[in-house]
């Protein structure tokens, strides 16, 4: 047996691009067998980044099985987790679609991915999943754009990017990811919602969904702040090129020993 040499050399972003695009996804069945592996990975890692308490056995669970055994955790997790589920389904046929960015579609995702998961004093004051904002909410330094401005920036925002022609679609992703994350327009689960546009307008447009990793998310966050008070954009464009490598190379459908332990 072949012995893997130490220093081999890791595939390129290139390289795994080109090898999402020879797979030739053009229906929904095509792009099932392409996630096959990544969906559970995926929603445990945007999950966790949000909630701690997210475990891999616990996704693995919803996605497979669609129900917890034994749980005795907060039940917000459990539909966190089955949200992430039933949010890949839709979005999956909106890809198949070709459906653009639109405000429509970025409410639908938050209001998938967030059922049953505002907080009571969020509800109280009004704020509802699939709903901009009535307030705003300090995020780190920022607050994002005033709550009145929220529809108009994010429409912004999708007529921007849907009318990009270029080719550097991995640019355009960063671009309206940074743009939305700097809009904040809900009340909560910004943060998810930002990561699954991310790869929906990747997919749309043929190139690798990547996994934000929770363990890289002190990096993430950097790329994050670096953006909102310089403007630059090429150090989240290099994260997101790592992160995307590091997804499709690392052995699909294995937990990292740091996921088992959980």
């Amino acid at each position: 047996m072949r012995k893997q040499c130490v220093n081999e050399k890791k595939p390129s972003y290139e390289s795994i691009v080109k090898e999402w695009q020879n797979r030739k996804i053009e229906d929904m069945e095509d792009l099932e067998i392409a996630l096959s592996n990544f969906r559970i990975l995926f929603a445990y890692n945007s999950n966790r980044i949000e909630n701690p308490a997210t475990t891999y056995h616990d996704t693995r669970e919803i996605f497979e099985n669609g129900r917890l055994q034994n749980y005795t955790g907060d039940l917000r997790t459990v539909f966190e987790l089955q949200n992430q589920k039933e949010s890949m389904q839709f979005i999956m046929k909106k890809i198949v679609e070709r459906h653009p960015l639109d405000e429509g579609l970025v409410k639908e995702i938050h209001k998938r991915l967030m059922k049953g998961c505002y907080d009571q004093t969020r509800y109280d004051k009004g704020e509802r999943p699939g709903s901009y904002k009535l307030h705003d909410y300090v995020v780190g330094d920022e607050v994002g754009v005033s709550s009145e401005d929220v529809s108009e920036e994010i429409e912004e925002l999708c007529n921007e990017v849907n009318s990009y022609q270029g080719k550097d679609i991995l640019t355009a992703a960063a671009f309206f990811y940074l743009s939305f994350e700097s809009i904040h327009p809900f009340a909560d689960g910004n943060g998810r919602v930002g990561r699954t546009l991310l790869n929906y307008y990747l997919m749309v447009h043929g190139y690798p969904p990547t996994i934000i990793y929770d363990e890289d998310k002190r990096d993430y966050y950097m790329a994050l702040a670096i953006f909102d008070k310089t403007g630059k954009i090429d150090g989240f464009i290099a994260f997101l090129k790592e992160q995307t490598v590091k997804t499709w190379t690392r052995k699909t459908n294995r937990p990292s020993l740091r996921d088992i332990q959980e």
